[in-house]
């Protein structure tokens, strides 16, 4: 086991990169058929459009966006995913083409936010809007003490995708990045090729190898690989899930 485990962090820290074909998260990922694809989650998924990722059975699903980035590698694509998104909220088509009207009470932002603020209690207040977006927050907690990922203005109904945890680590930093297993200890440089919150996902790319990998960053400057890395990302996940 023991030389699996060397065997296998080499592997991780030394070999070149193999590059996809690179493709952006749609604005609004929609879902016709029950069968959510590639193609209903990427613009310019190609001939992997039609590679099942997931079923839907109710009006929406949420998707792990580790997994999802995964599945896009199994099909030769390449999905950055710069934002750290942690879930990929999809609707069903008859959910997006008849979204609630009407007075619907949503979280508000109470004043305009710039990119990278702290959300504070005192930022968000219960409101009307005419819909609700798919992933709003039913509790003010799940949004307090996060950091806006864009611009907000004050009076939009509030949506988890706005926020992230604070950042520790910015795009293009370089950064320490461990592996830990067995017994074994290695670690490396590597570029930042997003930013990121403590137990937040990022690509960082190995300054020798130039070989991209998906880290997990821990604090200011550091990330880790390997067992904590999906030790973190299964926490994460559990939590997003609650």
């Amino acid at each position: 086991m023991r030389r699996v485990l060397i065997s296998a962090a080499v592997l991780l820290f030394a070999s070149p990169a193999l590059a996809g074909v690179p493709v952006a998260l749609k604005a609004e990922t929609v879902d016709a058929d029950g069968v959510v694809t590639l193609g209903d989650l990427f613009d310019g998924a190609g001939a992997a459009a039609k590679v099942p990722v997931a079923a839907r059975t109710g009006a929406g699903l949420s998707l792990d966006a580790l997994a999802v980035q995964a599945a896009a590698r199994r099909a030769g694509l390449d999905w950055a995913n710069a934002e750290g998104l942690r879930r990929i909220y999809v609707k069903g088509a008859a959910t997006a083409a008849a979204a609630p009207r009407g007075n619907v009470e949503v979280l508000t932002y109470a004043r305009s936010l710039a990119a990278g603020e702290v959300v504070q209690a005192t930022d968000l207040v219960w409101g009307k809007a005419a819909a609700a977006p798919a992933d709003a927050p039913s509790d003010a907690d799940q949004v307090i003490g996060m950091s806006t990922r864009r611009p907000l203005r004050a009076g939009a109904a509030v949506s988890v995708r706005d926020v992230a945890a604070a950042q520790v680590i910015k795009a293009g930093e370089v950064v320490t990045v461990s592996f830990a297993a067995e017994g074994i200890s290695l670690s490396m440089q590597a570029k930042a090729m997003a930013a990121a919150g403590v137990g937040e996902p990022l690509n960082v790319q190995n300054l020798q190898s130039k070989r991209v990998l998906q880290a997990v960053a821990t604090g200011p400057g550091h990330a880790v690989v390997g067992p904590a890395a999906n030790d973190l990302k299964a926490r994460s996940t559990r939590y997003a899930l609650r």
